[in-house]
């Protein structure tokens, strides 16, 4: 059985973040580089089919005190320095899925599915 719109759409947003996150995980991270680093994940996501939209939020206070007690001045990118939103629209089904930390794990979900 094919799958319905909703589903194909949901499986879109999965594909993005797949991309988004293991594309850009250990991405060398500073808060100084922090803002043009989420705007190149976002276009390098948004140019990805039916991605509408993407905003990622680089938590530069999580960087800092990351480096506080450290020789360098960068450190990985990894889940828990940032959150992003998406917005999936497909064949007239929007999906908007978020990232965001649960506990120690990088949760990506879904939070709503319209059309």
């Amino acid at each position: 059985m094919a799958p319905t719109t909703p589903q194909a759409a949901c499986f879109e947003a999965g594909i993005k973040f797949g991309t988004l996150y293991h594309q850009f995980a250990g991405t060398p991270v500073s808060p100084e580089s922090s803002d043009s680093l989420a705007r190149a994940i976002e276009g390098a996501i948004e140019n990805q089919p039916f991605c509408s939209s993407v905003t990622v939020e680089i938590l530069e206070d999580a960087i800092r005190a990351e480096l506080a007690d450290r020789s360098v001045e960068y450190t990985e990118l990894t889940g828990r320095f940032m959150e992003v939103e998406l917005l999936v629209d497909y064949e007239g089904t929007e999906v908007l899925a978020t990232m965001a930390m649960d506990g120690d794990y990088p949760r990506m979900e879904l939070q709503r599915v319209e059309g």
